[in-house]
């Protein structure tokens, strides 16, 4: 399963945040991003509890977020 967890930073966060992204086991890449959005994570995972349990206590928690939106990869 694949999502893309969009995030909104507080601002001056944004490098700090992106780098502490890249280091969670299950995002395989993290960006910032220039929109409504500061920085979006592709996150890989087994099931969707997995994907919930890396947002709220993996993601959520680094110093600096403050909120996400995340997005279910959908192959048609």
């Amino acid at each position: 399963m694949k999502a893309y967890v969009m995030i909104k930073i507080r601002a001056g966060d944004v490098k700090d945040v992106v780098g502490q992204l890249r280091k969670v086991q299950g995002v395989i890449e993290a960006h910032m991003t220039f929109g409504p959005y500061d920085a979006v994570a592709v996150v890989e995972t087994i099931d969707i509890a997995k994907l919930g349990a890396i947002t709220a206590s993996e993601i959520q928690p680094i110093p600096g977020v403050e909120q996400t939106l995340t997005c279910l990869a959908v192959d048609v």
